[in-house]
């Protein structure tokens, strides 16, 4: 399914992430693992390379465009052209009402999340661009489409990563290169507290939380050749979530 490929999955530590390096890897592709933490990153590409597939790692802050860039040339050169983009890192929104989001909470949201995803894209489209087509797939949350009481930072961030989706899907279909987003609903990634976790099943048309490997599954799909004829949309792992909102 995405046999020779190589794919770059930023934030692919833990969580999400590294669940979607893993299904990836299963599935023939070279991964290029990103996080801010090494032994994290290290554990994930333990993980690929369990799985028989090549890895690369990232170690690097995804807000600091200069270092990612570099860093992108120097895993393009280690494992080849990059074929498809994940940008899948962000921070936690520590539900904040509004009057509680200073500058600094605000700026380190956008940057991690939208600046980062920004920049790690135009890294790449030279590289897709010369050889005709590639995938990249955006992650934004369930909260972008229903609201939050708290996290408005949070969630305008990821409304954000829609925006950018739909822009660069009419901007980039002239090349081949499709551009979708992922919009997970609560998944049990660690970082959830216990009390969301239950909050979200009970509102959640399918009465539970999804398993990063759910949120990796479709991922995978938007990343392969089966979704070639599907961009600048909006697919939403959420368990009904992204319906009826927390």
């Amino acid at each position: 399914m995405l046999d020779g490929k190589v794919a770059f999955i930023t934030g692919s530590g833990a969580g999400i992430g590294r669940a979607e390096a893993v299904l990836f890897a299963e599935r023939g592709a070279d991964v290029i693992v990103h996080d801010v933490k090494a032994d994290t990153a290290n554990e994930t590409a333990a993980l690929v390379r369990a799985a028989g597939r090549r890895a690369h790692v990232i170690v690097a802050d995804n807000a600091d465009v200069t270092r990612m860039k570099a860093e992108i040339a120097g895993a393009a050169a280690a494992l080849g052209p990059i074929d498809i983009l994940v940008n899948n890192a962000g921070i936690s929104g520590h539900y904040l009402p509004l009057e509680e989001i200073d500058e600094a909470i605000y700026e380190r949201m956008f940057a991690v999340t939208v600046k980062g995803a920004f920049f790690c894209a135009q890294a790449v489209l030279p590289g897709m661009k010369v050889r005709g087509g590639g995938k990249i797939v955006n992650t934004s949350s369930d909260l972008a489409m229903t609201g939050s009481r708290v996290m408005s930072h949070y969630t305008a961030s990821k409304a954000a990563m829609m925006g950018l989706t739909r822009a660069w899907a009419k901007e980039l279909a002239p090349f081949k290169i499709n551009v979708n987003c992922l919009v997970p609903g609560v998944t049990d990634t660690g970082m959830p507290s216990e009390e969301v976790k239950a909050r979200y099943a009970g509102v959640a048309p399918l009465g539970r939380i999804a398993a990063p490997r759910e949120i990796a599954y479709a991922c995978a799909f938007l990343a392969s050749a089966e979704a070639d004829f599907i961009t600048g949309q909006v697919l939403s792992p959420s368990g009904g979530g992204a319906i009826v909102g927390m």
